[in-house]
């Protein structure tokens, strides 16, 4: 049923020739089912950890000590590191994290039970095969995610399950369990005691996911109004307006839908309309508009983007990409203009935001607004092609050239070389060194 291969094969065996049971277990047994490459093979024995250091030293192995405490070991085979973990019995979790203390057991299945999810509850080894106490293997073939034993005790255990359970449900297309899901939102609450470093790296594997939008169910579960309350309040922000079918946050859900797996195109995607609920008027004639959200929108990024850890790097591209999401493009020279402000990698990327809001939009205008950007696409091909001069570095003159003839001040430098980017944006011709400094010498007086 599941090959199991070389390396975790042999730690098996080696356990079991020293009197010890042996068994791989949890995801790796999951993903083989499923007809996945597991990314990784974790094993459970009955073996103490000093047992297993005792027994894969004296094979010349480096065994290292990773969770003692736990009944954890890092076997290295080769250039592959392998956790062993004794069977162990879970004391109370007043941390809301980790067990006060663990009890080890020689109970494969009072192993097992302590484990989040039937689908991650299994175990196989090849003398005794597949080791399901729990159902996991019918839960898989019914596609659900359901909770080992009572979830609300896998979830006091540790809050953070509740954000996987969602997690496992978008990278395997499963239905979330009803009992499993009406207990996430009777504790949703206990999501405040979870990490926000823990919390990204959640919210990360939803995005980057086959189903990124199921980035939504955080809403359906009451876990948003903890993570990111500001998509929350796009829930209930609607959107009377022709160019909009669905409310803002299901506008967002729909638009992850369709850009593809980049955690930088996802992340616009979640944020590109989260600053629309602030900026929210009516007219006279009921109709709803959102000026200036792009740049309200671009503060919310940081600021959330922050909170969750984020690295800077991310944050100033996923803030870039949200600020220029409603630009037009409509001509040569607004693109240059967007070329000179983001460059183009971000501009290629800026294309793709565009494209997957508005196949969130209404599907009316799809087919004009899509017509757009295929010209705006061309266009950018086209001032590559043509080594149009969108970049101060891209001028014909430099700092130099401007001290040549007679600009000594260093800010006084920076402007007029930004000045000249200007004209020359407006018409790529003109960056001709002797018509730039002419211009340079014209607009000294002025400045």
């Amino acid at each position: 049923m599941i090959k199991v291969p070389e390396e975790p094969s042999y730690i098996i065996k080696v356990l079991e020739k020293n009197g010890f049971k042996a068994y791989v277990v949890g995801g790796c047994v999951r993903d083989s089912l499923l007809l996945k490459e597991p990314n990784d093979w974790d094993i459970a024995t009955s073996a103490k950890p000093a047992d297993m250091i005792k027994i894969f030293e004296s094979k010349g192995h480096k065994v290292i000590p990773t969770g003692l405490k736990h009944g954890t070991v890092t076997l290295r085979l080769k250039d592959n590191g392998y956790e062993i973990t004794t069977f162990r019995i879970d004391g109370e979790y007043s941390d809301g994290r980790h067990p006060d203390n663990v009890e080890f057991t020689d109970d494969l299945k009072e192993d097992l039970s302590r484990r989040d999810f039937t689908i991650n509850s299994m175990a196989y080894n090849e003398k005794a095969g597949l080791m399901d106490y729990f159902n996991g293997y019918e839960d898989l073939n019914n596609k659900m995610v359901k909770c080992v034993g009572a979830p609300s005790k896998r979830f006091d255990e540790d809050a953070l399950r509740m954000l996987r359970a969602i997690r496992f449900s978008a990278q395997l297309g499963f239905q979330i369990e009803e009992k499993t899901a009406e207990a996430i939102k009777a504790k949703c609450d206990r999501i405040k005691n979870v990490s926000v470093e823990r919390i990204q790296i959640e919210i990360n594997k939803i995005l980057m996911s086959d189903n990124p939008d199921y980035i939504a169910k955080l809403y359906d579960y009451k876990l948003l109004d903890y993570i990111i309350p500001e998509y929350s309040r796009c829930f209930k922000c609607e959107q009377n307006n022709p160019n909009h079918i669905y409310n803002v946050g299901v506008h967002i859900e729909n638009s992850l839908k369709h850009v593809e797996k980049n955690l930088v195109l996802r992340l616009t995607m979640l944020f590109h309309d989260i600053g629309k609920p602030p900026c929210k008027t009516t007219d006279e004639r009921g109709i709803d508009h959102f000026y200036g959200h792009p740049e309200k929108s671009f503060f919310m990024t940081e600021d959330i983007m922050k909170r969750l850890k984020y690295d800077n790097a991310s944050i100033e591209r996923v803030k870039v990409l949200v600020r220029f999401h409603d630009y037009e493009l409509n001509n040569a020279k607004q693109v240059r203009k967007v070329l000179s402000k983001i460059g183009e990698e971000n501009f290629a990327y800026l294309l793709k935001v565009k494209e997957a809001d508005i196949k969130a939009q209404n599907p009316e205008y799809y087919e004009k607004r899509q017509e757009k950007i295929n010209i705006a696409r061309e266009i950018f091909k086209k001032i590559i092609d043509e080594g149009n001069c969108f970049k101060l570095k891209d001028l014909a003159v430099n700092g130099r050239d401007l001290m040549n003839i007679g600009i000594k001040d260093g800010r006084l430098i920076g402007k007029m070389l930004n000045y000249l980017l200007e004209i020359v944006i407006e018409n790529p011709q003109s960056n001709d060194k002797r018509n730039l400094l002419e211009a340079a010498k014209n607009k000294l007086n002025n400045f």
